[in-house]
């Protein structure tokens, strides 16, 4: 079993940054790869970002490629995602995920998941 808990998220003006945080307890956290979706109301959960065990292969939608970052501190077991320049569409509950296998862009290929912390955009 894996245990992941998100902090970080708020109420931002667009244009601005936040920084999630996903801490991760139970197994191994270097054993999986970890990921990033978010679901907005009324909207199925969207693939955002993808880190793999050693922290040395990213994968990002293309709706936020150059705008978030991936990265995770296997010391510290957590995995960051930094968001910069958020615009109103960003607004959505974000998930921290670990994956057991692969680098997978679709929650089926997930195997642990967090709660979630809201990220709302708005001016």
């Amino acid at each position: 079993q894996v245990q992941l808990v998100e902090s970080g998220g708020g109420l931002v003006q667009p244009g601005g940054s936040l920084r999630l945080s996903c801490a991760a307890s139970g197994r191994a956290f270097s054993n999986y790869a970890m990921g990033w979706f978010r679901q907005a109301p009324g909207k199925e959960r969207d693939f955002v970002a993808a880190i793999n065990w050693s922290g040395g292969i990213t994968a990002y939608a293309d709706s936020v490629k150059g705008r978030y970052t991936i990265s995770r501190d296997n010391a510290k077991n957590t995995v960051y995602l930094q968001m910069n320049s958020l615009k109103p569409e960003d607004t959505a509950v974000y998930y921290c995920a670990a994956a057991g296998v692969g680098l997978p862009r679709h929650a089926a290929g997930y195997d642990y998941w967090g709660q979630g912390t809201q990220v709302t955009v708005s001016s």
